[in-house]
């Protein structure tokens, strides 16, 4: 898997990297392939206890690949939606621990997928990033369930509106992330941590995870309404402004957009 780093750094734990330095990680649909393959295969063997999820030279991910999103037909739209969902249900209805190193940049469908592990550990360096509405897309990958979920619905409609960066001991402190280390032990932390977790008793953790996910039939209702809100956003007037602005550097002119 040329877009993935993967290793057994401790017993029993599985670790999936994003390999693609180039694009800070950026997640398009080859990487969601080969998350899907990577997520399967750790779930699927009786080894593995634990998983760690993260990205190559000090990066989680910049998020969702944008290139990628530019220029897509309604079947395009709806197809790379169901792709990110197969991966979102993989990683929320997992029955071992998956553990997150949000190392560096933490931004979007990285930020999405994080919210769906049992643990997050940050660096005091870190920054996450929902810059959804200054794109003109609404948050994917499940944020409008798990956020709020984490750091209370106030908050989360703040840092949704507001899209500011949110710093590791920030994220710390509202629960965004669980803990907060210096930078460069965040990796360390987290295979620390899933290795911890790979002791624990899975039935009985499996039965634990699936009462914390909730009502199945509220995530799938989510995960529908998702889909359809983003295919709009990805086919309209305000998304190709919010990608031309990231472009040029320049802040989005949503109000310039006529009807």
């Amino acid at each position: 898997m040329g877009n993935l780093s993967i290793d057994s750094p401790a017993p029993h734990v599985f670790r999936i990297l994003i390999n693609r330095p180039e694009k800070l990680n950026a997640v398009d649909a080859d990487v969601r392939t080969a998350l899907i393959q990577a997520f399967t295969a750790a779930f699927s063997d009786s080894y593995t206890r634990a998983v760690v999820f993260g990205g190559v030279t000090g990066n989680l991910s910049a998020g969702g690949d944008l290139p990628s999103m530019v220029g897509m037909t309604k079947a395009q739209a709806v197809a790379r939606m169901d792709h990110g969902h197969h991966l979102c249900r993989l990683v929320a209805e997992a029955k071992i621990a998956v553990v997150t190193a949000a190392e560096g940049v933490a931004a979007g469908a990285s930020l999405g997928l994080a919210l769906l592990s049992d643990y997050i550990v940050a660096g005091t360096g870190t920054i996450i990033l929902l810059p959804f509405l200054k794109l003109g897309l609404v948050p994917d990958w499940g944020l409008l369930r798990t956020l709020p979920m984490r750091v209370g619905f106030p908050v989360a409609r703040r840092l949704i509106l507001e899209a500011k960066a949110i710093r590791g001991e920030e994220a710390a402190r509202i629960n965004l992330v669980d803990a907060c280390v210096a930078d460069h032990d965040v990796m360390a932390s987290a295979v620390a941590k899933a290795a911890e977790f790979a002791t624990l008793p899975l039935q009985a953790l499996s039965l634990v995870k699936a009462r914390w996910l909730g009502q199945s039939s509220y995530f799938e209702t989510d995960l529908t309404q998702e889909a359809s809100d983003q295919v709009i956003c990805f086919l309209g007037d305000e998304f190709k402004e919010g990608f031309a602005a990231f472009k040029e550097k320049r802040p989005a002119d949503f109000a310039g957009i006529k009807g």
